[in-house]
């Protein structure tokens, strides 16, 4: 896999040169190469900023930097519009596709028309991916979560292109002008904060999309067992020796020797961890893939096991 990071702080990723993400790079699994946003300025300032349209607090990341940077690090033709207005659709929820009305030489051009040309790889709920090409991703706090389904699907990509906004964000039509072009194009939020910029949330999603190639991790097991991975429910808690630490025990039945009451009580917890920290992942779980014990302990703790999806019970 390709990887190309585009930011203003380019140094800040020389951490992906450590532990098993250096090591797959000298294995040849991972390129990755960290462009300074500031080589396609033109001016003694370098500057990639400018003052929002319409006013207000802070700086915006200006589209035509943006543009030639990524015409390059992507390898398309570079292109200039002429006379065709692109003005953003205000009713198009985020995350849910790039809406651009565009008039060209006077004429209103369909929606059906425009939304052909925006990209659709994004994938449903389930579907299991096949081999994508080239996906630039730019992180944005008001953007859909991004989860480890996500990650999945992106560790398929050949190349992926992490664009890092600054100051308020990239102008808002460099996402919509590369959807126009064929690009897939996705925004995500790592959380419901604000960061200075998005190097910290290119890191994570980075580190949390290559452990998924196959040949990175050395036990490949060990990602199977893991938090939203499967059922996504969250990850029993790990013990290692000595068995009583400081006074505390492990667990007897981890040292019972009888494997399968080991995994009943792993499964167990995972489903108790998630019901008091993440019920929302609960009411996610396939009922149908629920064992008889599944059950028994979901109805112990208040769940309605009967339909498609868990459901609180009532009273």
């Amino acid at each position: 896999m390709r990887i190309d990071i585009v930011s203003v702080f380019p140094e800040y990723f020389d951490v992906l040169n450590l532990s098993l993400l250096g090591k797959a790079q000298d294995k040849g699994l991972l390129q990755v190469t960290a462009h300074n946003l500031r080589d396609w300025t033109h001016d003694v300032h370098r500057t990639v900023d400018d003052t929002p349209v319409g006013g207000g607090a802070g700086m915006v990341m200006k589209p035509e930097i943006w543009a030639q940077c990524l015409d390059d690090v992507l390898g398309l033709p570079a292109r200039e519009l002429e006379n065709v207005e692109l003005t953003l659709d205000d009713d198009l929820p985020v995350g849910q596709g790039y809406g651009v009305h565009a008039t060209k030489h006077g004429s209103e051009v369909g929606a059906a028309e425009q939304s052909s040309a925006i990209a659709t790889t994004q994938l449903e709920h389930g579907h299991k991916p096949s081999q994508l090409k080239q996906v630039l991703i730019f992180p944005n706090p008001s953007a859909p979560l991004f989860n480890q389904q996500a990650a999945t699907e992106l560790s398929h990509a050949e190349q992926l292109v992490f664009g890092c906004g600054r100051y308020e964000g990239i102008d808002a039509r460099v996402p919509r002008y590369y959807a126009e072009q064929g690009v897939d194009v996705r925004e995500y939020s790592i959380g419901d904060y604000v960061l200075n910029g998005g190097e910290v949330a290119v890191s994570a999603m980075i580190e949390a999309i290559v452990r998924l190639i196959p040949g990175f991790m050395g036990n490949p097991e060990s990602i199977v067992e893991e938090s939203y991975t499967g059922d996504a429910l969250l990850e029993h808690r790990p013990y290692t020796k000595p068995t009583t630490w400081r006074g505390i025990a492990v667990p007897q039945v981890l040292i019972s020797g009888d494997h399968a009451k080991v995994d009943r009580y792993r499964r167990d917890e995972a489903i108790m961890r998630t019901n008091a920290i993440r019920p929302d992942l609960i009411e996610q779980l396939d009922c149908r893939r629920l064992d008889k014990a599944d059950r028994k302990l979901l109805m112990s703790l208040g769940w309605e096991v009967s339909l498609a999806h868990p459901r609180k019970s009532r009273g």
